[in-house]
C-alpha cells in the first residue's frame, strides 16, 4: 500500500502542476485571436500589441507544459503499469491524437510568432491563429476523453479477465466525454480570461493607467463573464451526469446519505465521525432540482451504496471551493460589466482593482479544486467498475524517491517560468514597445 499511496501523491502533484500550464495552454489562444482580430478590424495598435505580447508569454507556458505533459505520460507507464497493460489499447488512440493536436498547434504558433509584419495582407497572418486555437481545443478534447473513459469505461468486452472486442472510438466517445470536455474548455477559457484580467488590473492598481491596460481589462472581463455563465450551465449538466452515472460521487460531494426526494443542497459545514453534518448551509430542494430539474426528484444516498465504493468524503470541500469561487467570479465580472456600462467610478478604485487582481489566482484555485474533486471522487477506482487504484499501481519501492525528484523538478520549472516571464515583460514594458512601433510607422511614412 505504501507504493500505491506514494504513486497517488506523485500523480496528484504532477497533475496539479500540469493543470496550471494546460489551462493556460488551452485558454489563452482564443484571447490572442480575439485581440488580433479587434486590432485588425479597428486598426488599433493596442489590441495588436496585446496579441503579440500574450503570444510571447504563451509560448513559455507551452514549453513548460510539454515537460509536465511528458512527465504524465512517463508516470502512466511507471506508476500505473497494470492499468496501462489492461487498458492501453483503449486509451492509446486519444493519447496519440493529443500529441498530434499539440504539434499541430505548436507548428502554427511558431509560424505566427516569427512572421509578424511579414505578410503583405495582415489578415493572412491572423489566419495562422485558427489552427492554434483549434489545436489547443482538440488537445484538451483528446486528453480529457482519456479521463472520461476512466470514469465511464466502454468499448470492450471482458472475457475471463481479458479485454476482447476492443473499439477505441467507442471508448473515446464514452458517456462522460461530452460534459467533461465542455466543462474543461469553458473553465479553461474562463480561467485564462481572469488570469489575463488580473495582470491588466495589477498594472492599473499600481497606478499605470495606460490605455493599453484598460483595453486589456475590458476585453478580458467581457469574455470572462460569458465563459463564467457557460461554465455554470455546463456544471449543471455535469451534476445531472453524476446523478446517473456516478451517484456515489455526487452523494459524497453533498454528504447526502439518505435516498430521498426534495433533497437539499449542502454547502460548507463539518462532518462528524457519526456522519452528522453540522454548521452547513442547506438550500431546500436544490439538489433534487439540480439532478432532476424538479424539487421532488429522488436523489440516491450513500447509505444505498456499498461502503467500500464510497469516495473520500473530503471531496465535499473541493466541491464547495470550486462552486464558491465560480459564483464569486461570475458576480464580480457581472458587476464590472454593469459598472462599465453605467460608468460607475467604483471600478476605478484601488479596492475594486485589487479584487480583480485576485481573480486570476482564485480562478486557478477553482480549477485545481475541480480536478481534485474529479480524481479523488473516482476513488477507489482507477477504471470505474473494472480496476481499483490499488490493482493498477506499481509495487516498486522506489516511488518515494521519484516523488522527491519530480517535486524538485517542478519547483525549478515553476520558479523558472515565473522569473523568465517577469523579466521578459519587465525589461520590455508596453510604453517602450509602443514607442518602437510608432517609430517604425513614422519611418515607413517618410
Amino acid at each position: 500500500m505504501e507504493s500505491v499511496e506514494f504513486s497517488r501523491y506523485l500523480t496528484m502533484l504532477t497533475l496539479s502542476v500540469h493543470v496550471v500550464f494546460a489551462t493556460v495552454g488551452v485558454g489563452v489562444p482564443i484571447f490572442i485571436a480575439i485581440a488580433h482580430w479587434l486590432g485588425l478590424k479597428r486598426g488599433d495598435e493596442h489590441y495588436l500589441l496585446l496579441a503579440k505580447r500574450w503570444a510571447r508569454g504563451y509560448v513559455i507556458s507551452v514549453a513548460v507544459g510539454v515537460v509536465t505533459g511528458t512527465a504524465i505520460a512517463l508516470q502512466l507507464a511507471l506508476l500505473w503499469p497494470r492499468f496501462m497493460e489492461f487498458a492501453g489499447q483503449l486509451v492509446a488512440l486519444p493519447l496519440f491524437m493529443e500529441t498530434f493536436a499539440f504539434f499541430f498547434e505548436a507548428i502554427f504558433l511558431g509560424i505566427y510568432l516569427y512572421t509578424w509584419n511579414r505578410f503583405k495582407n495582415p489578415k493572412h497572418h491572423f489566419l495562422l491563429l485558427i489552427p492554434v486555437v483549434l489545436g489547443a481545443a482538440m488537445s484538451a478534447l483528446f486528453i480529457t476523453s482519456v479521463n472520461a473513459f476512466m470514469n465511464t469505461p466502454q468499448g470492450f468486452t471482458l472475457v475471463d479477465g481479458q479485454l476482447t472486442n476492443i473499439q477505441p472510438l467507442l471508448a473515446m466517445f464514452n458517456p462522460a466525454m461530452p460534459t467533461k470536455v465542455a466543462h474543461v474548455l469553458t473553465s479553461a477559457y474562463m480561467t485564462a480570461a481572469f488570469i489575463l484580467a488580473s495582470i491588466a488590473a495589477f498594472h492599473l492598481w499600481r497606478g499605470n493607467n495606460h490605455v493599453y491596460h484598460r483595453k486589456a481589462l475590458s476585453l478580458t472581463m467581457k469574455v470572462a463573464l460569458i465563459f463564467s455563465i457557460a461554465t455554470a450551465l455546463v456544471g449543471d449538466l455535469s451534476g445531472k451526469f453524476l446523478a446517473e452515472y456516478q451517484p456515489e460521487k455526487l452523494a459524497a460531494a453533498e454528504w447526502h446519505f439518505e435516498t430521498e426526494g426534495e433533497a437539499p443542497l449542502v454547502l460548507y459545514g463539518i462532518l462528524t465521525e457519526t456522519n452528522e453534518v453540522k454548521y452547513a448551509i442547506r438550500i431546500p430542494y436544490a439538489l433534487s432540482i439540480l439532478v432532476h430539474s424538479h424539487p421532488s426528484g429522488v436523489v440516491t444516498g450513500l447509505n444505498d451504496i456499498p461502503e467500500e465504493y464510497h469516495p473520500p468524503y473530503l471531496i465535499h470541500y473541493f466541491f464547495d471551493i470550486m462552486v464558491t469561487i465560480g459564483v464569486w467570479l461570475t458576480v464580480l465580472s457581472l458587476f464590472y460589466m454593469v459598472a462599465l456600462w453605467r460608468n460607475w467610478s467604483v471600478i476605478k478604485s484601488k479596492i475594486f482593482r485589487f479584487l480583480l487582481v485576485t481573480s486570476g489566482p482564485l480562478a486557478m484555485v477553482a480549477i485545481q479544486a475541480g480536478w481534485w474533486f474529479t480524481e479523488v471522487g473516482r476513488q477507489p477506482w482507477i477504471m470505474r467498475g473494472f480496476m481499483t487504484t490499488a490493482e493498477g499501481a506499481t509495487d516498486s519501492p522506489h516511488v518515494p524517491l521519484m516523488l522527491v525528484a519530480f517535486a524538485i523538478l517542478y519547483f525549478i520549472l515553476v520558479v523558472g517560468t515565473g522569473v523568465v516571464l517577469t523579466r521578459m515583460f519587465k525589461n520590455n514594458p508596453v510604453e517602450k514597445e509602443l514607442e518602437k512601433i510608432n517609430a517604425i510607422q513614422r519611418s515607413e511614412a517618410k
